[in-house]
């Protein structure tokens, strides 16, 4: 028989310990960057922490994993935790992860008794509910933000169905249109943002509890009463999925985002319009900031605050997307989330009220509107549609003959307003000596009104008045539903997280009976 020659394994070669935990503290570079990264985060998770080991305790208490009186020991150590300020609970990064000072803490005030909170759970999953626990809150109250935001849109837009406005593309006069027109087309993009962050919800709202590392816990035969207790929708079904996958981290990012980015480029167009150039609109005094050296000036600083915020988040989505590529069970992308996530939804929910705002407050200038409108050429698509229906020519034509009227008429200080029959038959000779239109006894009043064009822009979405009304009216129905959506589910979710504090304190009272 052959001997078999006993290799030593690789984990031992040159005496170096490769398994189990580390030795002796942690390096100074280590708390100075890691740690500290992490427990500067720590008080933005503090709320969800304090709930995720109370649910874990009564869930394991329920199931007769930790004996009773060790129970009661724990629940009312959380429970002060919990009425204890984020700010005064003693997390440091000498001590390594937030979960590790607080397991420190625990320790310090009932000793091994403190250790049953590792029962089947590891850190990360008490710290991944805590995020969930934490954005979600946000998101809701987010939601609930961009429905007031759109609906402050609606408002505005109802009250300016006949504000004539020049509507503009590449800051040139376009057509003529509405303000109210103009406005409603925000609301839109703002509704579906919000809706897309009530269906992240979807996934944010499911919980992790149980999965354990990646397989699970022998300790539960199911994994729904935390998720109740924690008013979760229900659970993630794979384990692994549940502990590291994080799409929907960057779908809450991305669409909070776009919500941003829609009312960056809303902030911008008004920006332009407040200008003295301009002079559409006026900021409200609240939203505005003077320049300590020139007295003149009236600077729309919440306008730039808007604008700045879009980019910051849309800086950060991109961050957190170059950190999430990382292999799959790597813990680096969702410790850079424990802070960047909630503070984007906070920066979101603070500029979308922010924009809100300055729509609620704006003051509308419909005279410098109405004059920019009469004094330039915006209906001049209507004129060469006109030419080609009554004279019977291809709109190309028809085109050109405007455009050669219209350039006329600037260089002589006229408007569109001025235009007439004799100047277009004389602008189609120019174009082919042999173009006869006949239109020079032609009335072309109410051709060249813009307020008559945009009342027969009567078509779904067009600018006409009782179109913009109702899309103002519908706007405002679907804010207020989605207002009542999101404040429904944020009431259930508070109420859930009071039950289970008012469960742990009950079973703390019956062991002093």
């Amino acid at each position: 028989m052959t001997d078999i020659e006993i290799v030593p394994s690789q984990h031992h070669l040159g005496g170096v310990d490769r398994l189990g935990p580390p030795v002796g503290g942690p390096a100074q570079e280590l708390i100075d960057s890691g740690f500290y990264l992490e427990n500067f985060d720590a008080p933005l998770l503090h709320a969800g922490l304090n709930l995720a080991d109370i649910a874990h305790v009564i869930d394991l208490h329920e199931r007769r994993v930790i004996p009773t009186d060790a129970t009661r020991q724990l629940l009312s150590t959380l429970l002060v935790a919990a009425r204890t300020r984020a700010e005064e609970f003693p997390y440091d990064p000498a001590y390594g992860e937030p979960y590790n000072s607080r397991e420190r803490h625990f320790t310090a005030q009932i000793g091994d008794v403190a250790g049953w909170l590792h029962a089947g759970r590891p850190r990360r999953e008490a710290v991944r509910i805590a995020l969930r626990l934490n954005i979600r809150s946000g998101l809701e109250e987010l939601v609930e933000s961009a429905a007031e935001l759109a609906k402050a849109i609606a408002e505005l837009a109802g009250a300016n169905t006949r504000t004539w406005l020049p509507d503009q593309t590449y800051l040139q006069h376009a057509q003529p249109s509405t303000f109210g027109h103009y406005l409603v087309s925000w609301a839109y993009p703002v509704l579906r943002d919000a809706d897309r962050l009530l269906e992240t919800m979807a996934w944010i709202n499911t919980s992790p509890g149980g999965a354990g590392c990646v397989n699970g816990s022998r300790l539960l035969a199911e994994r729904g009463r935390v998720a109740e207790l924690l008013g979760f929708d229900g659970v993630i079904e794979h384990t692994r999925d549940a502990m590291w996958q994080i799409d929907g981290l960057i779908a809450a990012l991305s669409n909070a985002s776009s919500l941003l980015t829609t009312q960056s480029k809303l902030a911008e167009d008004l920006e332009i319009w407040a200008s003295n150039e301009f002079d559409y609109v006026t900021l409200a005094d609240g939203y505005s900031r003077s320049s300590v050296l020139m007295p003149q000036k009236r600077n729309p600083y919440a306008l730039s605050i808007i604008r700045g915020a879009s980019g910051t988040l849309i800086g950060r989505l991109s961050g957190f997307l170059a950190v999430s590529k990382s292999p799959s069970a790597r813990s680096d992308n969702l410790i850079y989330a424990y802070g960047e996530i909630p503070r984007a939804i906070d920066l979101a929910l603070r500029t979308t009220r922010l924009t809100t705002g300055v729509i609620r407050t704006l003051t509308v200038n419909k005279a410098k509107m109405w004059a920019a409108l009469e004094s330039g050429f915006s209906q001049a698509t209507d004129l060469a549609e006109f030419i080609m229906q009554t004279c019977g020519v291809d709109y190309r034509t028809a085109y050109q003959v405007v455009g050669i009227a219209v350039r006329q008429a600037s260089r002589e200080g006229l408007r569109g307003i001025d235009l007439d029959g004799a100047r277009l038959d004389a602008a189609a000779r120019e174009h082919a000596p042999t173009l006869s239109l006949g239109l020079a006894e032609t009335d072309l009043t109410e051709i060249l009104d813009p307020r008559k064009i945009v009342e027969t822009r009567t078509l779904a979405g067009g600018a006409a008045p009782e179109v913009v009304a109702a899309m103002a009216a519908g706007c405002l129905d679907q804010s207020r539903a989605l207002h009542s959506r999101a404040h429904s589910r944020r009431e259930a979710i508070a109420a859930a997280e009071l039950e289970l504090i008012h469960r742990a304190e009950a079973i703390v009272n019956e062991g002093s009976r």
